[in-house]
């Protein structure tokens, strides 16, 4: 900006250097007024011609959408399920064996991620999921529900950072990175750096629905250094990690916020949240001051040695109803009995002990997906939650995806239901 300050004169006998002064003033603050205007309307112009280019550019994709219902909505676990994202096997690859990885993983299975690290999943094994995972899709489909993918990446690839070094994992659990809430798409930081880049393959994904209409949030990335992790985390025995749990203290410190997605859990305005080895306090804040005041986010804590991921504790299946794992009992129940909810503990799994679970527990035989308040999507084998969940007069959908399974998750964990049709209610009040 360009000011002209006109000086003067100050004293009486100085009438023809005031005129002067003046004459000078009057002169060049009109010129500076033209140039201003000029230059105002050319720029005026330039942005005008800008913003038409833009527009003759995205004419085909952006202002169509504001015209459309959007593609993302949901606001619970159980509305008929209308579009999901599945994850993709291909490509996966074990994560190196870091402190965070450790921390989260089982003693007997130390030894496969120290040979395998950095590595690609048996080949046989993860040939026999993306098969399962097909067919899972393939159901999907006959029940009227639309599948999307991410896109294939090789996990492989060595990366680096100025804060660590790493390999990929694998875009196999959409559940664990996105949490859709109204018609916002929330991209986890995540925790492990073997996912930090995970959110390149559903990219292409979420500018397709960003492009016709969603809202779309990124939440802070985190810089993973050490400072995020006690290195000195002391992981001997279970129940070595339950005293830890118990007293609060976890792998993850509070340098700076993260979690995944799928430590959160949906019950329309209200929002449980439990405190893991990947998510911290601060990322539950980000979260807490990003959705309110619409949506409600509670803290809740199971008795669980390695809380991490909330869906296989913790499974709210519809309007009043919630698995809860017996085995780990839910320390804020009172909350849901209050409200007049049905806590129903699901049977022991039946899962075989010699199977490979590299990443998780025999109870992903309580991960299951809701196609709607009376459908279930349910694992094959899993014949006795099978009966209970007819019992409670849901139909169950079988689908056997055990080697799946042995990657980390289940029917939950491998999708992220984008789109349910619902309206957001409070069940609480």
């Amino acid at each position: 900006m360009i000011r002209v300050r006109c000086l003067r004169g100050g004293s009486r006998g100085a009438e023809s250097a005031h005129f002067l002064g003046a004459l000078i003033g009057r002169s060049v603050a009109g010129w500076v007024r033209k140039a201003f205007q000029s230059t105002r309307s050319a720029v005026a112009a330039t942005v005008s011609e800008r913003a038409s280019v833009a527009d003759d550019n995205h004419k085909d994709k952006a202002p169509g959408a504001l015209t459309e219902e959007c593609p993302v909505c949901s606001y619970n676990e159980w509305d008929t399920l209308e579009e999901v994202i599945v994850g993709r096997p291909e490509n996966a690859c074990v994560p190196p064996f870091t402190v965070e990885v450790k921390a989260n993983t089982y003693e007997k299975n130390w030894p496969f991620f120290q040979q395998h690290g950095g590595h690609g999943f048996p080949e046989g094994h993860v040939k026999k999921a993306v098969a399962e995972i097909d067919e899972m899709c393939n159901v999907l489909r006959g029940e009227g529900v639309t599948v999307r993918h991410p896109d294939l990446i090789d996990w492989s690839e060595y990366y680096k950072t100025p804060d660590f070094a790493s390999t990929g994992m694998y875009a196999a659990m959409p559940r664990d990175i996105l949490l859709v809430v109204g018609n916002e798409i929330i991209e986890a930081p995540m925790a492990w750096r073997a996912r930090f880049f995970e959110y390149r393959a559903y990219r292409t994904l979420i500018k397709d629905y960003f492009l016709r209409g969603a809202k779309w949030t990124t939440a802070p990335k985190p810089q993973m250094s050490d400072k995020l992790y006690d290195l000195d985390y002391p992981m001997h025995s279970v129940e070595d990690r339950h005293k830890l749990a118990m007293l609060g203290k976890f792998v993850t410190t509070e340098f700076e916020p993260c979690f995944d997605a799928a430590d959160f859990m949906r019950a329309g305005r209200d929002i449980f949240v439990q405190r893991s080895q990947v998510t911290n306090y601060l990322g539950i804040e980000w979260m807490r001051r990003h959705l309110a005041p619409t949506y409600r986010l509670h803290t809740i804590s199971f008795k669980d040695p390695n809380p991490m991921h909330i869906d296989a504790t913790f499974n709210i299946i519809g309007p009043g109803l919630v698995l809860a794992n017996p085995q780990r009992p839910c320390n804020q129940i009172d909350i849901f009995k209050k409200a007049g909810w049905t806590i129903v503990a699901p049977p022991s799994p039946l899962m075989p002990d010699d199977h490979p679970l590299w990443m998780s527990s025999k109870w992903l035989s309580m991960n299951v997906l809701m196609l709607d308040e009376k459908r279930v999507m349910v694992q094959k084998n899993e014949t006795t939650i099978q009966k209970m969940f007819e019992k409670l007069g849901i139909k169950t959908i079988k689908v056997n995806i055990s080697h799946a399974n042995s990657l980390g998750g289940g029917f939950h964990c491998w999708t992220c239901d984008i789109r349910r049709r619902g309206s957001l209610q409070s069940y609480f009040d």
